[in-house]
């Protein structure tokens, strides 16, 4: 819903034409935090070794105040809520196809 809401924001303003406009929290996360709230079971979690682990993305975080102004948005629910919405309308859609 806050995806849909912004994309269709940015899609209909003028000043945002040619603008970079983030969409998020404004909270950060860890990878392994983001990994066990979409997957659920740290089980499940598979950790990859690679050559270069120093330029490993410990946590994200995204600035939103340009959404703000531009756009007077910001997010109604959390990324918690938001993945939870996201599975249940894939169950949803998987049982209907």
């Amino acid at each position: 819903e806050d995806c849909a809401d912004f994309i269709i924001k940015a899609s209909e303003c003028q000043k945002c034409v040619g603008e970079v406009i983030n969409a998020g929290t404004g909270r950060d996360i860890s990878m392994n935090d983001l990994a066990m709230l979409i997957v659920g079971d740290e089980n499940r979690i598979e950790h990859i070794k690679h050559h270069h682990p120093q330029s490993e993305i410990m946590k994200l975080i995204c600035n939103s105040s340009k959404a703000m102004k531009l756009l007077n948005w910001q997010p109604k629910i959390s990324l918690k809520e938001g993945i939870l919405k996201l599975e249940m309308w894939i169950k949803e859609y998987e049982m209907k196809n």
